[in-house]
């Protein structure tokens, strides 16, 4: 028994516009992309009904919380999250407790989301013991367990040679290294950027070059180690300067930007409530120009959510000392499709590549395509679906976002993970 999706429309790259075509499903793999549905009498047909069908979303970095933070969000409920926002694949961050760092840390998280999640989960494990940044981990056991990369994200790694050791060795493994950029004697302190908003409040600002210094350093170890080295939610001009020029020159970087970094500012922070607060901090109007202007010229290789939830008891604390952080799976979607593809800054082609293939391209996943023998992990969205925004809905635990009450159009309704719906509106 197949299953079809009759009457999608798929993103034709060569024409630059949407096909009516039908998708045949068997084995959890795609067989077939046809002009014309051949279904057999006991075939499962899922009318598409003209909506938009696509890969699956990627996001390869995401806090799913677990173990140890699992009042903010746990494997299950963090992938009915993804899963709701068309995310078929994500890569969560080792900063949980205990930090995954050790074999049996990262099987309980693959255990636990072959056991209770609904999308695949794709574990990161730590650069340096706690993420404390004086000892590395095991990376060769640490890759047997079922680690895709290594990063401290939530930290950067503050020395040099502990880097560099680091990226020599996952080099020699085959294996990336994913850095969270920043310089821990820059930040001390502060909650937003160092911008117009942190004078009106008189908060100490976080500078653009405490990421890019990092940036910078990391890139030359790259070039030197011959590693492939990632960047996390890149947010700076200096930064996409620094990556652009390292790229030229062959260094082996990708980036990554996320979904507020590209339509928010500093100066769009309404108040001190901190659901705007993040890190990296929104920076200034330039350095959201630089970054769109990074993503649009290849720079910056996919759009990532770093998706972070927190309880809404942590965030009352207030700007200054709530942790950092907002959820973003359910909204990445229709929030870069109408704030740069209805617009028409962008092709929905361009969105859906830097949420799908770019994504698996870099990290060399064999999903995020729409081919006859590639995963069945597909979402189907309502481009034409407006709706505002309403955290309460949420499926994540984490209801802290600065988006609440924005309209928003082009909503995920159905998403599937190897050929089965895992998620329907």
């Amino acid at each position: 028994m197949a299953t079809w999706i009759v009457n999608g429309k798929l993103w034709d790259e060569e024409a630059g516009k949407l096909a009516d075509k039908h998708i045949k499903i068997e084995n959890g793999v795609i067989a077939d992309i046809a002009d014309r549905a051949d279904t057999a009498e006991n075939d499962e047909v899922i009318d598409a009904q003209g909506k938009l069908v696509s890969a699956g979303f990627i996001d390869m970095h995401v806090h799913l919380r677990e173990p140890g933070f699992e009042y903010k969000e746990d494997i299950a409920s963090g992938t009915r999250s993804a899963a709701a926002g068309g995310f078929t694949t994500i890569a969560c961050m080792p900063n949980t407790r205990p930090v995954t760092d050790t074999p049996e840390t990262i099987r309980y998280v693959l255990d636990k989301a072959a056991n209770e999640g609904i999308v695949k989960v794709l574990p990161y494990a730590a650069i340096t013991k706690n993420e404390l940044g004086r000892e590395l981990t095991d990376f060769a056991v640490l890759k047997e367990a079922g680690a895709i990369g290594f990063t401290d994200d939530g930290v950067g790694v503050q020395n040099a040679q502990m880097m560099k050791d680091a990226m020599k060795l996952a080099h020699s493994l085959g294996m990336p290294v994913i850095a969270h950029c920043e310089d821990d004697s820059l930040v001390v302190g502060a909650a937003v950027t160092e911008g117009e908003f942190a004078r009106k409040h008189g908060m100490k600002g976080i500078p653009n070059e405490s990421e890019a210094i990092h940036v910078g350093r990391d890139a030359l170890l790259a070039e030197a180690t011959g590693v492939h080295y990632h960047v996390c939610h890149v947010s700076t001009e200096q930064s996409v300067r620094l990556i652009r020029l390292a790229k030229q020159n062959g260094v082996r970087i990708t980036a990554e930007v996320c979904p507020h970094h590209l339509v928010l500012s500093d100066e769009d922070i309404p108040s001190l409530d901190a659901n705007w607060k993040m890190n990296p901090p929104l920076r200034s109007p330039r350095d959201v120009a630089a970054v769109i202007e990074g993503l649009e010229d290849g720079t910056l290789d996919m759009i990532v959510t770093d998706h972070a939830p927190h309880s809404a008891e942590e965030k009352a604390r207030g700007m200054e000392l709530a942790p950092f952080g907002i959820v973003g799976f359910e909204t990445a979607f229709p929030l870069l499709y109408s704030k740069f593809v209805q617009t028409g800054k962008w092709t929905l082609g361009f969105l859906l590549k830097r949420m799908t293939s770019d994504p698996a391209r870099v990290f060399g996943l064999s999903e995020g395509q729409l081919a006859a023998g590639a995963p069945a992990d597909i979402t189907i969205v309502d481009l034409d679906s407006e709706r505002e925004v309403e955290p309460e809905k949420f499926a994540s635990k984490g209801k802290n976002t600065p988006f609440g009450g924005w309209k928003l159009q082009g909503w995920p309704v159905l998403t599937m993970v190897d050929g089965k719906v895992v998620w329907a509106e």
